[in-house]
């Protein structure tokens, strides 16, 4: 019986860490203007980013069951969604420990950037084809806005039409304006 109660709490253990929504607040070291939370939820799959950096705020969600980023730039007015490549984007428990460690060690900075690029004038709106395959969390990130996918680039030289998204000192996107 002993045996049983044991491991009953340690499921319940568990079970209340898997279940859970955590909820981090990042900032960038030397950047007090620059404030971001992010909350995992892992029942969803869904990391759910909001970065506060004035002109320069976003939005971002990673939701992994679908295999989709998207990142609504408030300065551009428009959203980006790229497919999730394990190559760029690190797992969800990867995330989550990346965050406790974060919050856990205030001096941890990690440089891991993500460079990718849109072709201006190459936007759409969402139709219910496309949140079927994207999802709601997206949907209710992005709709009504312009959309434009998102392409894998090497690291830009010139940053000047390059934004900058996701967790603020874990993961960097570098959204960057196709130049043709």
């Amino acid at each position: 019986m002993d045996r049983f109660a044991a491991v009953l709490v340690l499921l319940g253990v568990f079970w209340t860490q898997a279940s859970a929504l955590q909820t981090y607040l990042l900032h960038e070291p030397g950047q007090n203007y620059v404030t971001g939370t992010m909350t995992i939820q892992n029942e969803d799959h869904i990391v759910d980013v909001h970065v506060r950096s004035g002109v320069y705020s976003s939005d971002t969600i990673f939701d992994y069951s679908r295999g989709y980023v998207a990142t609504r730039l408030f300065s551009r007015n428009a959203c980006f969604i790229m497919k999730i490549n394990k190559n760029d984007i690190p797992e969800l428990q990867e995330l989550g420990r990346l965050a406790f460690e974060k919050k856990t060690l205030a001096a941890v900075y990690s440089p891991n950037n993500v460079w990718v690029q849109f072709q201006s004038g190459h936007s759409f709106l969402g139709g219910l084809k496309d949140w079927l395959i994207y999802g709601r969390a997206i949907q209710q990130l992005c709709s009504g806005l312009p959309l434009y996918q998102l392409e894998s680039t090497a690291p830009q030289m010139d940053t000047r039409d390059c934004a900058s998204a996701g967790i603020p000192s874990i993961l960097g996107i570098k959204i960057c304006d196709k130049i043709n």
